[in-house]
């Protein structure tokens, strides 16, 4: 039974940074592409970055991009979300997920997801 679990949410202000990180149990790990997602109140899961099981490919959504760092530590099943210079709207549920191969930048794709972990940033 593979597991996610998000951690490292909080209230931060807008300019400040945040990690997160995401421990994943029951799974080959090193097999597994990672990705982060969110979803603000009222609007549908979008993208933030993905990263393949050997770190050779990462993508980034526009909105985050050179800001965010993803990254993971395959041998302990973590994976880890940089956030820094967080704007506004940052705020929203941050979400982990993975899936067998190669990765998607489609929520859809991926099958084993997290319960997330809020992220709220105030000006």
């Amino acid at each position: 039974q593979i597991q996610l679990v998000e951690s490292g949410g909080g209230l931060v202000q807008a300019g400040d940074s945040l990690k997160l990180s995401c421990a994943g149990a029951g799974g080959a790990w090193s097999t597994y592409a990672m990705g982060w997602f969110r979803a603000a109140p009222g609007k549908e899961r979008e993208f933030v970055a993905t990263i393949m099981w050997s770190q050779s490919s990462i993508f980034y959504s526009d909105s985050v991009k050179g800001r965010f760092t993803i990254s993971r530590d395959s041998a302990r099943g973590m994976t880890y979300l940089q956030m820094n210079n967080l704007k506004l709207e940052d705020t929203a549920t941050y979400f982990c997920a993975a899936r067998s191969g190669t990765h998607y930048t489609q929520a859809s794709e991926y099958d084993y997801w997290g319960q997330g972990t809020q992220v709220t940033v105030s000006s």
